[in-house]
């Protein structure tokens, strides 16, 4: 099933009491009682799913995943995490599943969760990533990767139809039954079904009789409880098995199925050490594995990783298209990431304005405008956006005030450093072999490293393997400049983009770029392409050209770097298992015939390989989230963005739509 998400809600409208507690406006209903609430959270929701013991009986490297419908304060979440903190055993995990439309904004939330100082060693964490909370699916890590809570911002009937996981229990929030109907009913239970197996656990603090129908309909059996404070009964349940009247779910594809890939070593070789190896490197050490890193280079983020700023830069799509979903919830990954890292040094929150350089671009601008909420990003006319840039511009543009640039090559060592990660520098792989179970690097006659489990993240070098040689990855070489500043350059408070772009200098130095090459291999820089650096940034603003004195300038005198981006021809990331080409032809060769045909063959899969490529320019967005979907697909967890996006990322499209078209070329 695919929908198209409605535009972001917006944040939560909050009133407060007498008392200090939040109420929403929408819903005329308090988020939690008085001084009981935690009393109530911990009966309704923490006993009544025996999470206690579950927690206590997780084995080292077990996990629990609990799903909740309306995330509000976060009180819920909180309880959950102090309890497994307190009960679960060294290299357990948790995740948290949450669903909610209203987002209270970080002010609303830091004064919420103030009541509960008992709290507060988890409060603070969640406070301090609690930053870029758009649309869609948002990641959140904590504890070291122990704790993962993965917010679906929006209408839970939009959100729940796309994830894509297990759940072991339920909490049933939200505002009551008779203030919001919506989330109370049998479409919503249906979906909480779905996402449950046998034994799935449910509480929630409602005993109306139309809500314990509606889920013994979905396959729940529920039992009444007495309450606690001013609530007399309260609801337990437990899924047995869907209905026989109803029909059960539709499982994916098998293309886009997850392989079955029982794994006795947790164990990965990650070939190439920049923004998609590091990042995917470092989800699966936090998830207990070891992993090793080969890198060709001495050091990571040496290739198209290694310009001194790269943009937090969104280019959206006002349609809720896949590739805009990604972005979005990829923003917010990185952003999150970053919280980190040194501010000033590796990176810097100091927006991002992208100029309406033309008639269609500020159309496209308005388009976006209408679709996004003004947290996110905001149309300037030119005076606002020469305020907000410190420099003259020769027009308004759309401002993203959490975006900003970034060191890249400070991320990739950042996540490089964990202790279950063994970086491997100056190792070339030039084949890649399975034998006895094991995936081998090898460079000519010498073995490199091995483990049941290989992920591929050289950009488009990985097309050098056979495994992954038909993978549709091109290059394209770009070319930033570096500028000195000068004392009139200090003025530019954000990165400005155009045609290109220039960022606010780092250690004394802007970064300008970035130019388009498709055809040339050499990577030593021009001074034609130098020239074309400088045009831009005229383009860009002659104001602060003229700061920078690049009349002065001459570009065969210019420093700068030349890398490749590696991107797919639909612009999406390539990342997840990879599947034996030949046998994937000959499985579904029917499709070739009747693309309406879904065979009943399982994917021939090749056992435990990965690909996470083709990032093009956006990689600091989309790349560390691919890791998350890679250790996803490995570790059997919810995946961290919609199934209809992970489908549009899939190694398997490619091969999907070649078989496709030929049906079309035999019409």
């Amino acid at each position: 099933m695919t929908t198209v998400p409605s535009p972001p809600a917006s944040h939560a409208q909050i009133d407060w009491d007498d008392q200090g507690r939040p109420r929403s406006r929408a819903f005329d209903d308090v988020y939690f009682s008085d001084e009981s609430a935690l009393d109530e959270t911990r009966h309704v929701f923490i006993e009544q799913n025996n999470l206690q013991r579950r927690f206590s009986e997780l084995p080292a490297d077990g996990r629990l995943v609990i799903g909740e419908t309306g995330f509000g304060t976060g009180l819920n979440f909180l309880c959950a995490w102090q309890l497994f903190a307190a009960c679960a055993t060294q290299g357990a995990r948790l995740h948290f599943i949450s669903v909610e439309k209203y987002p209270l904004n970080p002010t609303d939330l830091k004064r919420a969760l103030a009541l509960w100082p008992r709290l507060a060693p988890f409060a603070e964490p969640l406070l301090k990533q609690y930053v870029a909370v758009h649309g869609g699916f948002q990641r959140f890590v904590f504890d070291q990767g122990r704790v993962t809570l993965t917010l679906l911002i929006g209408d839970a009937l939009e959100q729940l139809p796309q994830l894509d996981g297990q759940v072991d229990a339920w909490f049933l929030d939200g505002f009551a039954p008779s203030k919001n109907p919506e989330m109370w009913t049998p479409e919503l239970f249906a979906q909480l079904a779905r996402l449950s197996a046998p034994g799935t656990t449910l509480g929630t603090f409602t005993s109306t009789g139309w809500v314990r129908r509606a889920l013994k309909a979905a396959g729940f059996t529920m039992k009444r409880i007495p309450g606690i404070g001013h609530k007399w009964e309260i609801l337990r349940g437990v899924f047995g098995a869907w209905p026989e009247e109803t029909p059960l779910p539709l499982a994916p594809a098998p293309w886009f199925a997850r392989p079955k890939t029982p794994l006795t070593e947790r164990h990965a070789l990650v070939i190439g050490a920049g923004l998609a190896g590091c990042a995917t490197a470092n989800s699966l050490a936090l998830r207990g594995w070891q992993v090793s890193l080969l890198e060709r280079h001495g050091q990571p983020a040496e290739e198209a990783s290694g310009n001194p700023q790269g943009v937090l830069y969104l280019k959206l799509s006002a349609h809720g298209t896949a590739l805009s979903q990604l972005i979005l919830s990829g923003f917010g990954h990185t952003r999150r990431l970053l919280e980190q890292l040194q501010r000033g040094t590796d990176w810097d929150s100091c927006g991002v304005l992208q100029l309406a350089f033309d008639d269609k671009e500020a159309q496209r601008q308005a388009q976006l405008a209408g679709a996004f909420a003004s947290d996110l990003l905001q149309v300037l006319a030119r005076p606002e956006a020469e305020a907000v840039a410190g420099i003259g511009l020769g027009s308004g543009g759309l401002y993203f005030p959490e975006g900003g640039w970034v060191h890249p090559p400070a991320l990739c060592r950042w996540q490089a450093q964990h202790p279950n990660i063994r970086l491997l520098p100056h190792h070339a792989v030039l084949q890649l072999r399975r034998a006895q179970g094991q995936w081998q690097a090898w460079d000519g006659e010498r073995l490199l490293a091995s483990a049941p489990v290989a992920i591929l993240a050289g950009a488009a070098d990985v097309r050098q393997f056979d495994v992954a040689a038909d993978l549709p990855l091109k290059r394209i070489r770009g070319q930033i400049t570096r500028l000195a500043r000068t004392e009139q350059s200090q003025a530019l408070r954000t990165v400005v983009c155009a045609e290109g772009y220039v960022a606010p200098a780092r250690e004394g130095e802007h970064t300008l770029g970035a130019s388009f090459d498709f055809h040339s291999d050499d990577l030593t820089p021009t001074a034609a392409e130098h020239a074309g650096n400088l045009q831009l940034l005229q383009e860009i603003s002659t104001d602060l050209a003229s700061r920078l004195q690049v009349e002065q300038l001459a570009p065969e005198q210019l420093q700068g770097r030349a890398a490749f981006r590696c991107t797919s021809p639909d612009y999406l990331p390539i990342v997840g298992p990879l599947a034996d080409s030949q046998a994937f032809r000959a499985a579904y060769a029917v499709l070739a015939k009747d693309a309406r045909q879904v065979p009943d063959h399982a994917c021939p899969w090749l056992d435990g390989l990965y690909v996470n490529s083709g990032h093009g320019s956006r990689g600091l967005i989309t790349a560390p989230l691919s890791g998350e979907l890679i250790a996803a697909w490995l570790e059997n967890e919810p995946l961290p963005v919609p199934r209809s996006v992970a489908e549009a990322c899939h190694p398997n499209r490619f091969a999907l739509r070649t078989l496709i078209r030929g049906q079309h070329k035999r019409g």
